[in-house]
């Protein structure tokens, strides 16, 4: 009878110790201003997917009201609309906002982002009933600024600096590295505030569902899906060592010579002269290769016929 009762008690404590070593795992380890902190600061530095765990993490694990958590949805939404073009997820956080906290101090303009995410995602009817919802409620201000200071603002649109870091970041390199100063940034940001002006200004006299603008958005549209299907294609079996350029060098010196008027060798460059521009011509000349051998691969597996003697 002692040794049952010494078992169960055992077995009860460390029951309790287990449970207790749970409940203690299960309590967030540092407080929610930090991970919130975190969570900015990898907005900061443009590690957007990144961002939005922490922000969910911050979600999942702390308390807090639900203006607080409509907020924090809110700038996920906008991660995914502004940063990572992902209008899916956006929506989704957006619609998140709006139906799960209603009566939000910043309804006004969830709203207005669910129909821009629905006009991304061609859904124009959707956008259209989006706007009419809209209007039927109350304007509210948005109290949730995004990270950054506040350099310029068009009406209640609050553009930070945090923005301007970001459209920058969008430029190829070479015109990235000009914007390198206080004045060309304030330039830059005035081209991009009359950028948006315009494109406000279009959209209210309906050139958003104008023929021409459609169809140069789809032309537009069609021609960068085939870019990037080209560049993941083709870029698969790029990768060039030292001895294929010398190889491609020794076989195309002529390329590589000085020439007089008359068209004769007047020197021969080196290899160590022109090794980055003979890797560049034997990369460029391996990728028309390989799109002459896609192209060739995919007519004749689609069944593609061209009629020579019907073209005028």
């Amino acid at each position: 009878m002692k040794r049952s009762i010494l078992f169960l008690f055992v077995t009860l404590f460390a029951a309790a110790l287990q449970f207790a070593g749970c409940s203690k795992q299960g309590q967030p380890g540092v407080s929610g201003d930090r991970i919130r902190e975190y969570a900015n600061a990898l907005y900061n530095r443009e590690l957007y997917a990144q961002a939005v765990r922490e922000y969910q993490r911050y979600l999942d694990l702390y308390r807090m009201d639900d203006q607080e958590r409509a907020n924090i949805y809110y700038i996920m939404g906008n991660i995914y609309f502004e940063r990572l073009h992902d209008y899916e997820n956006a929506l989704a956080a957006y619609l998140k906002v709006k139906h799960v906290f209603p009566g939000n101090l910043i309804q006004k303009e969830t709203d207005r982002q669910i129909v821009a995410c629905l006009e991304r995602l061609h859904r124009s009817t959707d956008a259209k009933q989006a706007l009419d919802e809209a209007a039927s409620l109350d304007p509210s201000r948005v109290t949730e600024s995004r990270p950054g200071t506040v350099i310029a603002r068009i009406g209640d649109r609050e553009i930070t600096s945090g923005d301007l870091a970001h459209q920058i970041g969008q430029l190829p390199e070479y015109i990235r590295s000009q914007i390198d100063t206080p004045e060309k940034k304030r330039e830059f940001l005035e081209q991009y505030i009359a950028t948006e002006l315009f494109y406000d200004a279009a959209k209210r006299q309906g050139l958003d569902r104008d023929k021409e603008v459609i169809e140069g958005a789809f032309q537009a549209k069609k021609n960068l899906m085939v870019q990037q299907y080209l560049t993941a294609e083709i870029s698969r079996d790029m990768e060039i060592s030292p001895e294929d350029v010398e190889l491609y060098y020794q076989a195309h010196q002529d390329r590589y010579a000085e020439k007089g008027e008359d068209g004769r060798v007047k020197r021969q460059k080196p290899l160590g002269e022109v090794r980055e521009q003979a890797a560049r011509d034997l990369v460029q000349e391996k990728q028309q290769k390989a799109y002459g051998a896609l192209v060739e691969r995919m007519m004749r597996a689609e069944k593609v016929e061209i009629y020579d003697d019907r073209i005028p």
